[in-house]
């Protein structure tokens, strides 16, 4: 048939998006081991159990997954340290997520923000983050548009 575009179902687009790249879980965890960095001191499996919810079996094994990949190095009952890709990769999508929470944000999204914002950063392409950060930035220099988009 001609001229029909070529659908996919939601996991075959992340999957053409992100072949070969890290799963949801995993980004999770890549995320929160580095925002555990960025408090400085020991990142310990135990902590990072904790701040996702998670059991600290659960933890373990995704960490030692993330060390086999190479982004972190860690021994066990020992501290995780990001390694440069790890460091690099937990920097991007700790960004990530702080970009669309801010647009979320901005648009006035209040209830299940959190929730909304780990939604669509596993799923939305590198093109539209980078329209999201270009808009968040335009959005704080032009308050008068927030007003705009509640009808005022």
């Amino acid at each position: 048939m001609k001229n029909i575009p070529e659908f996919h179902t939601v996991r075959g687009y992340q999957l053409l998006e992100h072949r070969g790249q890290l799963s949801p879980s995993m980004e999770d965890y890549l995320e929160m081991i580095y925002r555990a960095s960025l408090e400085g001191g020991a990142v310990r499996v135990s902590a990072i159990s904790l701040r996702l919810n998670v059991r600290p079996p659960s933890a373990t094994k995704m960490v030692q997954r993330l060390a086999d990949a190479g982004f972190l190095s860690y021994r066990r009952y020992d501290t995780i340290e990001l390694t440069s890709d790890g460091r690099a990769l937990g920097e991007y999508l700790y960004d990530r997520h702080n970009t669309v929470g801010r647009f979320l944000s901005i648009l006035g999204v209040k209830e299940n923000l959190l929730e909304e914002t780990e939604l669509i950063e596993h799923s939305i392409s590198q093109a539209t983050l980078k329209r999201l950060a270009r808009f968040n930035e335009l959005a704080a220099q032009e308050p008068d548009l927030l007003k705009k988009l509640d009808g005022e």
